[in-house]
C-alpha cells in the first residue's frame, strides 16, 4: 500500500502572531505614558514632600527628597497661623456650589432646546453661541466690568455667580453633542405613552445623561475652584477672598516667604479637586469619549 502523504506543518514565526502585536503595542504605550506620567506627577511630588519638611531642608543640595523628621504639623500651622484659609474656603464652596448648580441647570436647558426641540434658526443661533467662544477672555473683561460696577455689583459675588445661570458655551456645545446622541425613537415612545417635552428631559434624557453632566460638574468645578481673576477684579474686602486668592496673598504679605506652609496649604486646596477628578473619573472619561459621536 502506498503511505499517505501528510503535508507538514508550517509554523508561523512569532513575531507575526496577533498576541506578539499586541504585547509589543502595551509595551510601547506604557513606555510613552509611564515616563509622561512621572514627569506630569513631579511637581505634585516636590509640593507634597516640601509640605512635610522643615524650612531648611527644602532649598538644600543635593535635593531631600525624603522629609526628615517629617513635620505634619506644617498644615494645620500653614492653614491657620498667617491667613484665615477656613473663611476663604467657605467663600470658595458658596461661589463654586452656585456655580455648578447654575452651569448645569441653564447649559442643559438650552443644549436641550438645541438638541431636540424644533425652531426656526436654531442652527444659525446655535453657531452665534459657539462663535463667543472664539472671543478671547482679555477682550471682555473691561466691558464686563464696566457694566458689573454700573449696577453696583462689585465687591460682591454677583459677577462670579449670576453669569453661570446664563450658560456657558462649551458646556452648552458638549451637552448638546450628548443629547444628540440619545435615539430620538425613545422621545417617540414616550410621547406616545403621554409624556410632555419637560417630561422626556427629566425621565429620559438627563438619566442617559449622566457621564455629559459628571463631565460639565468637573469641569465647572475646577475652573471655579481655580478662578483667581475674577475674584481679583471685582472682590476688595479681605473677608470675602477665595482660596486662590488667600494663596497669593499668602504670598506676598510676608517677605520672608515660608514655603513649606505655603505648600502645604496648596496640598490641601489641590486636594478636593484630585478626590473630584477620581470620584468622576469613569463618568467624565465616558462623557469626552461619546461627546461629539453625532453631529
Amino acid at each position: 500500500m502506498e503511505k499517505a502523504l501528510v503535508a507538514p506543518v508550517q509554523t508561523i514565526p512569532l513575531y507575526k502572531t496577533a498576541k506578539f502585536r499586541k504585547t509589543v503595542q502595551i509595551i510601547l504605550v506604557y513606555a510613552l505614558v509611564i515616563p509622561g506620567g512621572a514627569v506630569l506627577i513631579l511637581p505634585f511630588l516636590w509640593m507634597v514632600t516640601t509640605a512635610l519638611k522643615v524650612q531648611k531642608q527644602i532649598f538644600t543640595f543635593p535635593p531631600v527628597f525624603i522629609p526628615n523628621p517629617v513635620m505634619w504639623s506644617n498644615f494645620y500651622e500653614g492653614w491657620t497661623k498667617y491667613v484665615p484659609f477656613t473663611r476663604y474656603l467657605f467663600n470658595t464652596l458658596e461661589i463654586v456650589t452656585n456655580n455648578v448648580v447654575g452651569n448645569l441647570f441653564s447649559c442643559v436647558l438650552a443644549a436641550y432646546g438645541f438638541a431636540r426641540l424644533r425652531a426656526r434658526g436654531k442652527e444659525i443661533i446655535f453657531y452665534m453661541v459657539l462663535g463667543t467662544m472664539m472671543v478671547p477672555l482679555w477682550v471682555t473683561i473691561i466691558p464686563q466690568y464696566v457694566l458689573f460696577s454700573r449696577l453696583h455689583w462689585t465687591n460682591t459675588y454677583l459677577p462670579l455667580t449670576v453669569p453661570a445661570w446664563f450658560g456657558w458655551p462649551f458646556f452648552i456645545f458638549l451637552l448638546r453633542q450628548f443629547f444628540m446622541s440619545i435615539p430620538r425613537d425613545l422621545d417617540d415612545a414616550a410621547r406616545i405613552d403621554g409624556a410632555s417635552t419637560w417630561g422626556i428631559l427629566w425621565h429620559i434624557i438627563l438619566p442617559l445623561s449622566k457621564p455629559a453632566l459628571a463631565t460639565v460638574a468637573v469641569f465647572a468645578f475646577i475652573g471655579n475652584w481655580n478662578n483667581f481673576l475674577g475674584p481679583l477684579i471685582y472682590i476688595r474686602d479681605t473677608d470675602k477672598y477665595t482660596l486662590a486668592i488667600g494663596l497669593q496673598r499668602f504670598q506676598g504679605i510676608y517677605g520672608n516667604v515660608q514655603y513649606h506652609y505655603m505648600m502645604a496649604v496648596a496640598t490641601i486646596i489641590v486636594l478636593p479637586i484630585v478626590i473630584v477628578f477620581f470620584l468622576a473619573q469613569n463618568l467624565f472619561v465616558k462623557g469626552i469619549v461619546m461627546t461629539g459621536i453625532k453631529g
